[in-house]
This record gives C-alpha cells, structure tokens and sequence, in this order.
C-alpha cells in the first residue's frame, strides 16, 4: 500500500483563513499546510486506488500531490469536512463506489450511508453508495477494510482497518474520536504497521474548553479535549495501547503553539508511507 495523507488538519485548517496567529504565520513562513483530512491508500499491486474521507479541498489535495483518481472511497462520518468533497466528483468519476456505514444514529434517525444516499442525491448516476455493517470486512481496491466504531459525540463516527490480504500490510485510522474507543474496536486497530490518530490539541489547552479535559490518565493528563477529540497526548496513549509501528498525528489544529504545531509525530500533509 502507497499511504498519502492529502489532509492533516481538522475543520478549519492550518493556516486558517484569516488567521494571524503565530502557528499559522510559522506554516506560511515553511510552507507547509494542513488541509481538512483525507487518505488516498493506492494498492501498488493492482493499481487501484481508495480515497478515506471526501475532504472539501479535494481538488487542491488531488493536484498538490499528483495522485491518480480513486477506483473507491470511503466515509467516516456526515461532517462536513470529512465529507463535502464528494461534490467534486461530479463529472471526474464515473461509477464510483462509497462505502460507508450502516446502522441508524439516534441523531439523525438515518445510517451513514443513508445520509450520504440521501445529500448527494443528484450524484447517482456517478456513485452508489454500499451499506457495510460494523466490524464486518469487505473488500474493496484488493484490499480488506472494516469499519470500527469509535467515540465522536454526538454523531456515529468510525475508524477504520484497512489490510492487504497479500502482503499482511495494516493501516488504520481511528477517525474522529475521543479517547474513549470501545474495546473490540481497539482490538480490531491493533498492530497496524501504520496509526493515523486524532490529536487536535495538547492537552494543556483542555483548560481553555468549556468543559475541560477527561478521561484523565495515571499522570492527571487528558486524554480527550471535550468530548470528541483526543488530545496529542492521548493519541499517543492509544498508539502504545494498540501496540503501532508506527504513528502520525492527524486532524491536527492550528492551535498548537508554533514550537511544538510541527514537532514529531504531528503529520502534514503530503506525507507518503509504504506499507
């Protein structure tokens, strides 16, 4: 698998539109960016291509970093930022198939892939969108993919496993979420060669949230920012739970302070992995 990651950052971006901030002054002066997220996961064996989340900068993330169109996509969730981008394979794509998740979310009495169905609509003659249920794996681009619930209030979210039945090689992607990722979901992203982890801020900005921070670890350190994001440091609790080779920071805020916004293991974008 050659792993792109089009989009590292969360809703609006690094920099941020109209933004002055020293982060954001710091990613213009390296040129550097963190576009709202998406995943391209090419399979090199079959010369398929799967997209993880439509992100809203789909064209620029597909021009910046020449990679072919996808054969398949995937969504996560209805936000927006994971999901608008769709839009923009009108008239690029022909036959496009989605998977998203079934199961209906007491916030929005529909599943995932009903919502998807239902808002791109006028797409249906280009994509059709396939209802997958939780856990269950399903085959796509030549390789094997799950979806796996995790904690994102108040909407369903999911990660998501992705693995090559022929080489072994195991992405996975915890999608938005809190710390508190149900078990069997822990265990089905477990081992990945690759982690793509949810760490909007240090969990020394939780006192500046409404809230606060929680799930609090041994050290009295959060864990969750809120209620629907990890912080840096409980993205990297998680990654040493799952036992990964390897972890990036992802959905990644411009509200780090400059000296740490770039610092390991925090990705942007334009980072290729092979797996």
């Amino acid at each position: 698998m050659r792993v792109t990651l089009l989009g590292t950052g969360d809703t609006t971006g690094t920099p941020t539109v109209g933004c002055d901030c020293d982060t954001c002054r710091e990613a213009r002066e390296r040129g550097v960016s963190r576009s709202r997220f998406s995943v391209h996961v090419e399979n090199e064996r079959t010369g398929e291509s799967l997209l993880v989340d439509f992100s809203p900068d789909f064209r620029s993330q597909f021009l910046d970093n020449d990679v072919p169109l996808p054969d398949a996509g995937i969504v996560t969730h209805i936000h927006f930022d994971h999901l608008d981008g769709l839009g923009n394979v009108y008239r690029l794509v022909d036959g496009l198939p989605v998977h998203a998740p079934s199961g209906t979310d007491p916030a929005t009495d529909e599943s995932v892939a009903e919502t998807v169905r239902r808002k791109y609509d006028y797409l249906e003659d280009r994509i059709g969108v396939h209802s997958r249920e939780p856990f269950e794996p399903f085959e796509t681009c030549g390789l094997e993919v799950r979806f796996v619930p995790v904690d994102h209030p108040p909407l369903l979210c999911f990660g998501v496993v992705i693995e090559d039945p022929e080489t072994g090689g195991k992405l996975s992607l915890t999608g938005d979420t809190s710390y508190d990722v149900p078990e069997r979901s822990r265990e089905a992203l477990a081992g990945a060669d690759l982690l793509l982890a949810d760490a909007i801020v240090p969990a020394s900005l939780c006192e500046h949230h409404p809230i606060g921070g929680r799930h609090e670890g041994p050290d009295g350190v959060p864990r969750t920012f809120g209620t629907k994001h990890m912080t840096r440091e409980g993205a990297l609790a998680l990654a040493e739970d799952l036992n990964a080779d390897r972890t990036r920071l992802v959905h990644v805020a411009h509200f780090y302070p400059p000296e740490e916004a770039f610092a390991e293991p925090l990705a942007v974008d334009g980072e290729v992995y092979r797996l």
